[in-house]
């Protein structure tokens, strides 16, 4: 297959995210055991097979009772009936309340027949043989009715919704046990450089520790996929063997460094570009100006080429990488969510390049503060950052009290 052909001029952000966009599709439904649903997204519907309570239950730790026999109790004038039995939270034995008498009764035990409300134990004597109630009660009080939260036929859960810890919950509490997900995205993530040592290991004047590979595996994971990383030396050989020998447990790869524009050292691109299914490019973008993205492997993986500077490499992810992690798992692929403050300070952007930089938002005044150390490789900065303030491309200039629009970091 031929080499894409090179582009002119710098693409828009907006051209660039189509077609990333475009090339994505949902990652095919498995059903899943309900522990292992957690982070995924549902692919159909869950609708309650049974009412939730699907019985009639307690509210309270008290005493069930028919609430005409406490009619008329006051403090100076109690209503003291016998206690004939108790009830534990699973007891299934039946047990049934007479008029005139009550039956003891815990959180969530099956309401017993004949009962028509729940006395609390702290509006009583709490005695055991017998008990007084120094105030009446109306019907229905303290009780969980069957199916008061859900009716059997209910839908639970709507396809696209993402299982987190309330949702599992739901799910458990209906004797939901599989559902039909979409699963959680598996990224690879290679990073490369022969400048590149791994933490926590001696360093040299000339070499550096690696950074991006945990950066980009943890924002992926804070975006819901499963993700692992990788090191590797400036060698185009390596760089092939590395993502052949990922492409059978990965959904999506993403390689960091080694794409600048014209570098004799751009061992990503060198060993991509000869494929013809990846296109390497400038992006109208401060940071993150040259970016790849396009398929490799016989399932057409996608691939995201990004800078080797860490605060071009992560803007990058959160621009590109993120909104294709949502549509695998079939959500709209919104970036994040944007709003309007105004700048506690000037900013300057070059012309022609949308840029992204680094500030932080008080929102309680709605105003944003930017950052010194804008430089790409400031990490320090990006570190102290809860926004990123956008500066559009036909912007050079912001000044102090212009309102500008930001999205909030994850």
């Amino acid at each position: 297959m031929a080499t894409p052909p090179a582009e002119t001029g710098p693409t828009s952000v907006e051209s660039h995210l189509a077609e990333i966009l475009a090339a994505i599709r949902p990652l095919p439904p498995v059903m899943s055991g309900l522990a292992e649903t957690e982070g995924c997204v549902l692919a159909e519907d869950v609708t309650a097979s049974t009412p939730l309570p699907s019985f009639d239950n307690s509210a309270m730790d008290g005493y069930a009772v028919q609430a005409r026999d406490l009619e008329g109790a006051t403090d100076a004038a109690p209503v003291t009936l016998p206690v004939t039995g108790e009830i534990a939270a699973g007891d299934t034995a039946s047990y049934k309340v007479t008029p005139e008498c009550c039956v003891r009764i815990m959180t969530g035990a099956l309401l017993p027949a004949g009962a028509d409300a729940v006395v609390p134990v702290e509006l009583t004597d709490g005695g055991t043989s017998r008990v007084a109630f120094r105030q009446p009660v109306a019907p229905g009080a303290a009780i969980r009715r069957r199916g008061d939260d859900v009716a059997k036929g209910d839908v639970l859960l709507t396809a696209g919704t993402g299982i987190g810890s309330v949702e599992l919950a739901l799910l458990a509490a209906a004797g939901v046990g599989s559902a039909l997900v979409r699963p959680r995205p598996r990224m690879a993530v290679i990073s490369t450089g022969n400048e590149l040592a791994e933490p926590g290991t001696p360093i040299i004047p000339g070499r550096i520790w690696e950074s991006n590979s945990f950066m980009l595996a943890a924002a992926a994971r804070q975006a819901g996929a499963v993700a692992h990383r990788h090191r590797i030396s400036d060698d185009p050989a390596g760089v092939l063997a590395a993502i052949d020998e990922q492409l059978p447990r990965a959904d999506l790869l993403v390689t960091t460094g080694g794409v600048s524009m014209g570098g004799e050292h751009d061992v990503v691109k060198a060993a991509l570009a000869a494929l013809g299914t990846v296109t390497f490019r400038k992006v109208a973008m401060q940071p993150g100006m040259p970016q790849g993205f396009g398929t490799v492997g016989p399932r057409q993986t996608p691939i995201f080429t990004l800078p080797g500077n860490p605060v071009s490499a992560y803007v990058s992810f959160q621009i590109f990488v993120r909104p294709a992690l949502r549509s695998l798992q079939g959500l709209p692929p919104q970036r994040f969510s944007s709003l309007r403050a105004v700048l506690a300070g000037a900013v300057r952007s070059p012309q022609g390049r949308r840029s992204f930089l680094r500030g932080i938002l008080d929102a309680d005044e709605g105003t944003v503060t930017p950052l010194t150390g804008q430089a790409s490789h400031q990490l320090g900065a990006l570190a102290q950052a809860n926004v990123l303030i956008i500066v559009p491309e036909q912007v050079v200039t912001m000044d102090v009290g212009d309102p500008a629009e930001v999205v909030r970091l994850p």
